[in-house]
């Protein structure tokens, strides 16, 4: 798991400790940091090379829209740290990462989806599941969160009354549900404190149910991941609408360019 700050990235593995840590194995200080793919030198598909001032470090993303936002944002970090007095000292006497290898680092850390809370037995936990962090989300499903994703998630927040129907199920439960920080909370009514669960949306696709799925009801969104499928039902058209514009902006990658003209487009 690699984290971008705005003068260091780091590469860490989950640890094996009771609080699901993060090791840290190394860092590149940004600053004299240069970036580039390298798929045709190392022969590996959505491949980078991230070239510090003493070390260098090979990574491959798991797609290339993945690939394109970290080289993103990483070079626009670079460029920042660039543009400040440096890296501090305590960055450049950091040590080399250690040398366990991939295999030995990754193999003990997996689990599977289902530890994330997104089976429907989970999804009626009572208690909120530690695992349902950003983090956490982005390790179980190999996914990551630009700083566009995060600024246009951050400015799309909305709440009100939902149909929710599992895949395997005939009826049609209603729910309050809020949705903020790439996530739906679930509350029996607006005036709950605690929501009855949550649904990270991070790795989700959004789409309309298709004839085959045998919905046969209005203003219906889909929601999956995996063996994992939700149907909401909205309210209205309007309502159905502005569900799908803020589910969107979590389930769906936006380039720099395009938050861009729309903040412009808002201007007039």
């Amino acid at each position: 798991m690699f984290f971008l700050f705005n003068d260091v990235l780091l590469y860490t593995s989950r640890g094996l400790t009771a609080s699901n840590q993060f090791k840290v194995h190394g860092q590149l200080p940004l600053y004299g940091m240069t970036i580039e793919e390298s798929e045709e030198e190392w022969g590996v598909p959505h491949c980078l090379t991230l070239r510090g001032q003493r070390q260098s470090i090979i990574v491959a993303a798991s797609s290339r829209s993945e690939m394109e936002k970290w080289m993103e944002d990483i070079q626009m970090a670079i460029d920042l740290a660039e543009k400040s007095n440096g890296p501090t000292p305590e960055l450049l006497a950091s040590s080399p990462p250690d040398n366990k290898s991939p295999d030995e680092a990754t193999a003990a850390d997996q689990e599977s989806e289902d530890d994330l809370s997104a089976s429907r037995t989970s999804l009626e936990r009572q208690a909120p599941h530690r695992g349902n962090t950003m983090v956490h989300v982005c390790w179980h499903r190999s996914t990551s969160v630009s700083m566009v994703d995060f600024s246009i998630a951050v400015e799309n927040q909305l709440s009100g009354n939902l149909l929710r129907k599992f895949k395997n199920s005939n009826g049609w439960q209603k729910l309050w549900v809020v949705f903020t920080n790439f996530c739906l909370f679930f509350y029996k009514s607006h005036q709950d404190s605690h929501p009855l669960a949550s649904l990270p949306l991070l790795g989700y696709s959004l789409t309309i149910p298709s004839e085959s799925e045998n919905i046969h009801k209005d203003y219906v969104f889909k929601l999956h991941f995996k063996s994992h499928v939700y149907y909401f039902r909205a309210e209205s058209e309007y309502t159905f609408e502005r569900w799908m514009e803020v589910i969107r902006s979590a389930t769906s990658s936006a380039s720099r360019a395009h938050i861009l003209s729309h903040k412009e487009s808002h201007l007039y």
